[in-house]
């Protein structure tokens, strides 16, 4: 088992889940987040005055999947969440060494 986790541009959420629907992908968890990466935040002006965004707002996407999984929806988040722009976002992938269902309490490959 792997755990996937992305961090996307807000707009893409939505196209993003509709390809990871389309994959296979069974289950995730999206949480709104703010941060920033190399360019240290974003400058703007608003009525004429400069300001730096500090922390940029972006969409985390979480799942943990079967190992053969990892392939298809890292390259699905990949196309899909690619604008060509700086800000993109970042996909992590790790392993998971147990899981287990609250409810059941199945173990495993069973509790995903």
């Amino acid at each position: 088992m792997k755990n996937i986790e992305a961090i996307i541009k807000p707009f893409k959420l939505d196209e993003l889940k509709d390809r990871l629907h389309q994959v296979g992908a069974r289950g995730l968890t999206v949480s709104e987040v703010r941060g920033f990466g190399r360019t240290g935040g974003k400058k703007d002006v608003y009525r004429g005055s400069a300001y730096v965004v500090d922390f940029v707002p972006k969409i985390r996407i979480q799942m943990v999947v079967e190992d053969d999984m990892v392939q298809p929806i890292v390259e699905a988040i990949q196309v899909t969440a690619r604008t060509g722009e700086i800000g993109d976002g970042k996909i992590f992938v790790s392993p998971v060494v147990d899981a287990i269902r609250i409810r059941t309490g199945e173990r495993g490959h069973d509790a995903l």
